[in-house]
């Protein structure tokens, strides 16, 4: 879920990026993750040749089409930290 918020936020993201971002994410855990959104055609992964290897990942339209999802569970998140606040 967080890398699909990522990629909403941001239009294309290197891996290193969203390992940075993913803060406390395993390489291992991390390329599993995007390999399984890349096989359920909600991202795309865009690779450039040259040296050293670059490659990019944006969400494909399956993918925005979350959008409206994510950003309520967003809000869910917020709503139910407030609460706990309390």
């Amino acid at each position: 879920m967080n890398i699909l918020t990522y990629l909403l936020n941001y239009p294309k993201l290197r891996y290193s990026e969203l390992k940075e971002k993913l803060v406390g994410i395993s390489e291992r855990v991390l390329s599993a993750k995007l390999k399984e959104l890349e096989n359920d055609a909600l991202i795309e992964k865009i690779e450039y040749e040259g040296f050293p290897p670059k490659v990019e990942y944006i969400l494909t339209e399956k993918g925005k089409s979350l959008k409206e999802i994510l950003d309520l569970m967003d809000r869910w998140g917020d709503q139910a930290l407030e609460k706990q606040d309390e």
